[in-house]
Order: C-alpha cells, then structure tokens, then sequence
C-alpha cells in the first residue's frame, strides 16, 4: 500500500472515529451535552483537528442524520427482502422502522426531531429519500386502481407514517 493510499485510509478512520465519539457522547449525555471540545477530547485530539474534518458541529450532525438514513434504509430493505407479498413486505417494513427508532435511538432523534428541520434536510439530503421510495413501491403494489396518483401514493404512505408516530 502507498502512502498516498495509508494516509486517505487515516483520514477516513479519523473521520469515523470523530462521528463515533460524538454518537457515544450523546448516547451517554444527550444532544445538548455534544461539542466539538467533548468530541476531541473524547478520541484525545486537540479541537482543531476536528475542524480539519467537519466545518462545525452542525457538519457532524448532518453526516450522522446521513448515516442514520442509510442505517434506516438498510433495514427496512432487509425487511422487504424476507416477503414476496406486498401486505406481508409492508407490515414487516414499517416493523423494521419501528425496530430502527428504538434500537438506534439517537440517530432516530436526530432525523426526525431534536433540532433538526426535517422538510428541509429531506429536501436535501438523498439519503433521506431511499425509505420513502421502497415503501412507496410495495404500496402502489397494493392498490389496485386504474388511476393511482402520485399524491395519493403520498397521502397513503403519510397515514402510515403518521400511524407509526402516533399522531
């Protein structure tokens, strides 16, 4: 291995130890207790550092939102796989999720809540979209009409959402 290669490897490791250390600090103290100081302290590294990889601590939340979607979307697609029918793959699917918000509380939290604005991190954020696009396919799979719309593909997939955040 080259030293061009071991040193992106490094990089990277540090980048993940960095957005690790931040995860268990607020699994330990929460998210208001997160700073950039507790992060370098925590992989014993100055705070500077810190900031040679995230611009602030708002970068370190938006790539933890990131990785708790792809988390997300990766069980819910392990759902799906079990199931050939599509009642089955949506009920196992949304237990996925469910599963997802309590086994991984504090990235749940931050993807839909504590301080973020959801709307607008979706908007942005692809990842965010990949959930959304699997369950919006076993449920048009489901309705059987000759003249499905988008949006009440859309209305159907809120009422679950909603159903699941008890609201």
């Amino acid at each position: 291995m080259g030293s061009k290669e071991r040193i992106a490897r490094v990089k990277e490791e540090t980048r993940l130890n960095i957005l690790d250390a931040a995860l268990d600090i607020v699994k330990e103290e929460g998210w208001n207790s997160l700073s950039m100081r507790k992060i370098a302290d925590k992989i014993e590294y100055t705070a500077p550092i810190i900031y040679e990889y995230f611009a602030n601590k708002e970068g370190i939340l938006l790539e933890l939102t990131r990785k708790g979607y792809i988390i997300l979307a990766g069980e819910v697609r392990a759902a799906l796989n079990k199931h050939n029918d599509p009642a089955e793959q949506l009920e196992a699917m949304w237990i996925a999720y469910w599963n997802f918000a309590f086994k991984y509380k504090e990235l749940y939290q931050l993807m839909y809540g504590v301080d973020m604005n959801c709307c607008e991190l979706k908007k942005s954020m692809p990842e965010s979209a990949l959930v959304d696009d699997l369950i919006y396919d076993v449920i048009e799979k489901l309705i059987v009409t000759e003249n499905l719309s988008e949006d009440f593909v859309c209305r159907k997939y809120y009422t679950f959402w909603s159903l699941i955040h008890g609201l």
